[in-house]
């Protein structure tokens, strides 16, 4: 099966993002599938970072940190990244040639062409005769990203890009990485965090409240850009403000959300809780990174699961989904302002800077339909209005301010069932905890099972939460084709657990982007679970197919 690795790295503010867009477009248009990944260090200029793309015949949509191709921008690129390439790739570079190293002078095209800002065309054209692709497809793309700059503009392109092309094709001497046909094929290409502002818009959210924080900060930007989504966005002054506001704006009877990532989601832990007393929906995007503190602020991690889990002081029910690609971010964004609504709680949507900054390609991209009905009582059907009334359930129901003349009494002190502080410990407060704690026993029943895959043979079986689906996916095909029984379990609705019977006289592995295996411990401590060990990582880096096998051998 066709699959390539391409990575272009440079400095920030050498236009490696600009590179890979444009490369992008290309495979699409040829007819292929492309999986996108960026790496990059927390500064405005400098430092080592790559933008990685792997090109396969289907979607596999998971990353591969090995490079067929290095495109490198600069020497201290080439350095770094060299080690990446395998025994038949190449590197790209503009300095000096060797046995897998090829010379393109960027600048010197550039300059010839017109302006030094060419390089990154000169680039581009270099790869696209690596591997195949068209000069022509090449030239339209670019008529298309720079043909609000004028003609001369996309004319100084044109020119840059063929003498990569050219140049690249002369050093390469027929010894092209990879021949790519066109094909008949169209697919969709986008990131979870573009994803999820259209199915929340689509949910019924119409305001959000943020305090930028990467990975998170896309959510919100998104909807700043898009009017046509109606959706209200305030940039607050912290995080604290934002969930607050998020809350009260839910109190008023809107569908609500905000986002942030771990620093600023420590904040909002005490307004978690504020919802949970006073049963008031809310959706958080937790967008994760390493820690501990601002630890690596653009890189990727899982550290957050239990962080979230326990968030909140006071027992109170939550739920807590995690996505695993752009379409499933669409789901379980539309899910969790559902069942917020109707248990009437706080969920956490937990995502990662993965799949804030990764693009997949998706043969089909759907957002189904939502009805916004009987999300609130009748005020015309109530006489006396109680709003934590005792029921079956545990759901009282639920009137906003103004909706009618009932009075709404929100109280984040232990409150009566009209909404009143009570210190009455020997009936309210009994009753009190137990309408909350049954509410979170009915929520356990909803919670969908975990993606099985292979376990009836298994002798190994793969767990993984979130964003790791993919990885993992490939590896379990890969070590089956070698002859190893593996299976799968991947769980995207992570607290509550479902109940769940996991076959026994089977080596179960956690695959995690952390140290600690915080998916065990909860395995462990809800399935009493005993587990073979933990694959993790910490450095930054996503988990990929390789490292799974690698582990596994």
């Amino acid at each position: 099966m066709y699959d390539m690795s391409i990575v272009i790295a440079g400095a920030a503010g050498e236009g490696i993002q600009t590179i890979g867009e444009a490369l992008t477009r290309c495979f699409l248009r040829h007819g292929y599938p492309v999986f996108t990944y960026q790496e990059y260090e927390s500064r405005i200029r400098g430092g080592n970072n790559s933008y990685r793309l792997r090109v396969t015949e289907s979607p596999m949509n998971a990353p591969r940190l090995d490079a067929d191709i290095l495109l490198a921008l600069n020497e201290k690129a080439a350095a770094h990244y060299r080690s990446l390439i395998g025994e038949r790739g190449w590197a790209i570079t503009g300095h000096d040639a060797d046995d897998q190293q090829i010379h393109v002078p960027f600048r010197r095209f550039a300059r010839e062409a017109g302006s030094i800002l060419y390089a990154n065309s000169v680039a581009a054209g270099a790869i696209c005769a690596a591997v195949g692709v068209p000069l022509n497809l090449l030239v339209h793309v670019l008529k298309d990203l720079f043909g609000k700059y004028g003609d001369e503009v996309v004319g100084g392109n044109t020119v840059a890009a063929r003498s990569g092309y050219e140049a690249a094709q002369t050093a390469l001497d027929g010894r092209t990485v990879s021949s790519l046909p066109q094909r008949e094929a169209h697919f969709h290409h986008a990131a979870a965090h573009e994803t999820i502002p259209l199915a929340a818009a689509a949910a019924g959210c119409r305001f959000i409240s943020a305090y930028p924080m990467s990975p998170s900060t896309g959510i919100i930007t998104a909807f700043a850009r898009d009017p046509e989504l109606g959706v209200f966005v305030e940039q607050t002054e912290d995080e604290i403000a934002a969930i607050n506001m998020a809350i009260g704006a839910s109190a008023a009877g809107v569908r609500a959300m905000t986002a942030t990532s771990g620093g600023g989601f420590a904040l909002m832990v005490e307004a978690i809780s504020l919802a949970g007393m006073i049963e008031t929906p809310i959706v958080i995007v937790l967008s994760q990174r390493p820690g501990p503190a601002t630890g690596l602020p653009t890189r990727t991690a899982q550290e957050d699961l239990l962080f979230a889990l326990h968030a909140g002081h006071g027992e109170f029910p939550k739920l807590l989904l995690a996505p695993s690609d752009p379409q499933d971010a669409i789901y379980k964004t539309l899910r969790a302002f559902s069942l917020a609504d109707r248990y009437q709680i706080p969920v956490i949507l937990l995502t990662d800077q993965f799949l804030a900054d990764s693009h997949f390609t998706l043969e089909g991209l759907v957002i189904p339909q939502v009805s916004l009905a009987d999300r609130f009582a009748d005020p015309r059907a109530i006489d006396e209005y109680r709003r934590y009334q005792l029921t079956e359930d545990g759901i009282s129901p639920r009137l906003y301010f103004g909706q009618s003349e009932h009075l709404v009494c929100l109280d984040s002190d232990e409150h009566t069932q009209s909404g009143h502080i009570t210190e009455d410990i020997a009936d309210v407060r009994p009753q009190m905890v137990e309408k909350r704690l049954e509410k979170g026993r009915r929520l356990k029943r909803e919670i969908a099972l975990p993606e099985q895959a292979d376990l009836e043979d298994a002798e190994t079986v793969l767990i993984g939460w979130g964003s790791t689906r993919n990885a993992i996916r490939e590896a379990a095909a890969k070590l089956r084709k070698n002859g190893d029984r593996i299976g799968r379990i991947h769980f995207t609705e992570v607290w509550p657990l479902p109940d769940l019977a996991l076959p026994s006289g089977k080596r179960y592995f956690t695959v995690e982007g952390n140290s600690t295996g915080q998916l065990a411990h909860l395995l462990r401590a809800e399935y009493g679970l005993a587990l073979a060990g933990t694959i993790g990582r910490n450095d930054g880096l996503p988990l990929d197919a390789a490292t799974i096998v690698k582990e596994l051998s």
